[in-house]
């Protein structure tokens, strides 16, 4: 098959074959125009391989990472206990999904030449049925019940640990995808890494991700990040100023706004002193998506999560 796949791939349409953005959970079945079986662990979807693959490049772009409709197996999550969490071991970047810059939905992004010394804080989302089965951007299968995951500059595949900040809980994820497209993700996981560090069935959690290089001369896995007793809290940056006058006027209108609190905190970025603009603490994800949107129609920068 390998032979007769590869003359038809556009690149374009190869750049980005994989997950969407932000994952809602209805009732299995319901939503998408699809039926949802719950697999087990062993089982494949019942739609044929062949099929799959040709829906793949059928389906506009931006289809698949626009806000839809996701589902997961319906009763208990799996036992878990089972699933072995990949090893981090270096691999030959894949041939598709590494093009770099790439653009989505307007955004460009910049793939990263390797996961060494990536680590950001941020809030993870997970996939699950709506593509189980079907190609991720670097061509594999995605395995809901595999330990994986989408970045949206990780090249793939790369390895990456990821910690739920709220109880501790960490998983070696192996990235071959790209996403989320959706303001304030910084990852998404497979339905499996996401019962693993608990933001199932809640799907969203705040977590740190920390890029596993296996070819640095110190290839250990690293520690995972201290959890406090004080869960950490979400913020909006809404930028960095290097003229104080200018940050102090967003600090302004957002205040007037009355969104949250609101915090202009200086720091040294590249050398430079800057004045951060800052909103917050948040109760929620849900809050800061709303907060998020408020900001942007308010003909602001777009906003970047924090979390402390």
């Amino acid at each position: 098959m390998k032979g007769w796949v590869a003359p038809i791939l556009l690149p374009a349409l190869l750049l980005l074959a994989g997950c969407g953005s932000h994952r809602t959970r209805p009732v299995p079945g319901a939503g998408d125009g699809r039926s949802h079986p719950s697999p087990s662990p062993s089982s494949s979807p019942s739609v044929p391989a062949s099929d799959r693959f040709h829906d793949d490049l059928r389906k506009p772009q931006g289809s698949r990472y626009r806000d839809g409709t996701d589902s997961v197996p319906g009763g208990p999550p799996p036992d878990i206990s089972r699933l072995v969490e990949p090893v981090p071991k270096v691999e030959r970047r894949s041939l598709y999904g590494n093009k770099s810059p790439y653009t989505v939905l307007g955004r460009t992004y910049r793939v990263r030449s390797s996961a060494r010394g990536y680590d950001e804080r941020g809030i993870a989302s997970f996939y699950g049925n709506k593509f189980n089965g079907y190609k991720t951007s670097s061509l594999e299968t995605y395995d809901m019940y595999a330990f994986s995951a989408a970045s949206k500059t990780l090249p793939l595949p790369s390895y990456a640990q990821v910690t739920n900040l709220q109880n501790g809980k960490s998983v070696i994820v192996r990235v071959n995808d790209r996403g989320p497209f959706h303001d304030n993700r910084v990852i998404d996981l497979s339905y499996a890494a996401a019962v693993k560090i608990g933001i199932w069935p809640k799907g969203t959690g705040l977590v740190e991700v920390r890029g596993i290089d296996p070819a640095a001369p110190s290839s250990e896995l690293p520690s995972p990040p201290v959890v406090k007793a004080k869960h950490p809290g979400i913020y909006l940056q809404i930028g960095a100023f290097a003229d104080a006058a200018n940050a102090q006027r967003v600090a302004l209108r957002l205040r007037q706004a009355e969104l949250a609190p609101v915090q202009v905190i200086e720091a040294i970025v590249n050398g430079r002193r800057v004045q951060r603009v800052r909103l917050g603490p948040l109760a929620n994800v849900d809050r800061a998506d709303q907060v998020s949107a408020r900001i942007e129609h308010m003909g602001l920068p777009r906003p970047e999560v924090a979390v402390d």
